[in-house]
């Protein structure tokens, strides 16, 4: 199994991995996915996204686990979940698009000429009021449509398939295009069916599907069905760019050091300045997410110098061993000679 954003990398120098240290990001055990994993959620409508991850805890005996975004209780589809440190890179799926499938009613009958025209006006930069019950201030703010497209229409009763930016309210954009059309509009049904680059071609899992293949490990010593439905967490950082790192280097980003030149074996082509980035073992583990100070090209050119500020460590401290140097210990020793 290979990923995504580590193909087609730049190399800036060559090293060995120690076997003895880390684990193949795709080799994974059960115990280690449930620390670092991932689970594409096929939320039922009823419970809230909060309760979903409540539950998902309790059946799989963990303490820690979150969802990417908030699905209304009433609302069902793609709910992606991190389990234990893998909560740490759900925040990358925020930056990415979502889509939705909804159904609305009208509350007058418009000719199709009026829904095109209804269509056309609210695809790009909108203004939108969240709805009175949300959780955010009921500022007005701009979100995008990136694409609108009626999939049905039966009298008032139309489909709707939305890919907008994240934070965009369904519910009140319907209720919008009834406020243009003159007469209303109510949202009746509403699925997720895309979160960033996960949309219902993955196998999505329910949460019956998730108990009973934790039961299945822990009764009968079979985990064949649970590592079929928890991913590795690097998943979710595909449309990232990447950095791949030294073992020697691992230890020290752990505790929070920041990358230099020295420690970078491969890039991502046309690397830019400022741009985020996933930094990886040799294994293709995920170490940290990190802001590059410095271009591809200049990392090629440049002997030395931090490359790379650390924003967000997600893999556990000594997990590679450690081949650094703090500073205290090197006072110690400028102060012994």
């Amino acid at each position: 199994m290979k990923l995504k954003q580590l193909e087609n990398m730049i190399s800036i120098d060559d090293d060995t991995t120690d076997e003895n240290y880390g684990t193949y990001f795709d080799k994974r055990s059960v115990e280690q996915l449930l620390k670092f994993g991932l689970i594409l959620l096929d939320k039922p409508p009823g419970p809230t996204s909060h309760e979903v991850v409540a539950w998902t805890k309790r059946i799989l005996e963990i303490p820690k686990a979150g969802h990417s975004g908030t699905l209304d209780p009433q609302v069902s589809g793609v709910l992606p979940l991190g389990l234990g440190e893998g909560t740490k890179a759900l925040g990358v799926l925020l930056f990415g698009p979502k889509e939705y499938h909804a159904l609305g009613r009208l509350h007058s009958l418009p000719s199709k000429e009026q829904l095109d025209n209804i269509l056309n006006q609210f695809t790009g930069d909108i203004y939108q009021r969240p709805p009175q019950r949300s959780a955010v201030s009921r500022q007005i703010r701009i979100r995008r449509i990136f694409e609108l497209e009626l999939l049905e229409q039966k009298e008032r009763l139309i489909l709707l398939r939305v890919l907008c930016e994240a934070g965009t309210y369904i519910r009140k954009l319907l209720y919008d295009f009834g406020e243009v059309l003159g007469h209303g509009g109510t949202m009746i049904e509403l699925r997720r069916t895309r979160v960033g680059q996960f949309d219902e071609s993955y196998p999505l899992v329910t949460l019956h599907e998730v108990a009973d293949a934790f039961a299945t490990w822990k009764e009968k010593k079979d985990d064949s069905l649970l590592l079929q439905l928890i991913h590795p967490i690097e998943y979710i950082l595909s449309e990232l760019k990447s950095v791949v790192i030294r073992d020697s280097a691992v230890d020290a980003l752990c505790h929070g050091a920041q990358l230099a030149i020295p420690g970078i074996l491969k890039i991502s082509a046309n690397l830019q300045q400022s741009e985020l980035v996933g930094v990886y073992t040799q294994k293709g583990e995920i170490v940290a997410l990190a802001q590059s100070t410095m271009s591809g090209e200049d990392i090629q050119k440049i002997p030395k110098g931090h490359a790379f500020e650390t924003k967000r460590i997600i893999m556990e401290a000594n997990t590679y061993p450690k081949r650094w140097k703090s500073q205290a210990t090197i006072k110690e020793k400028l102060q012994s000679t």
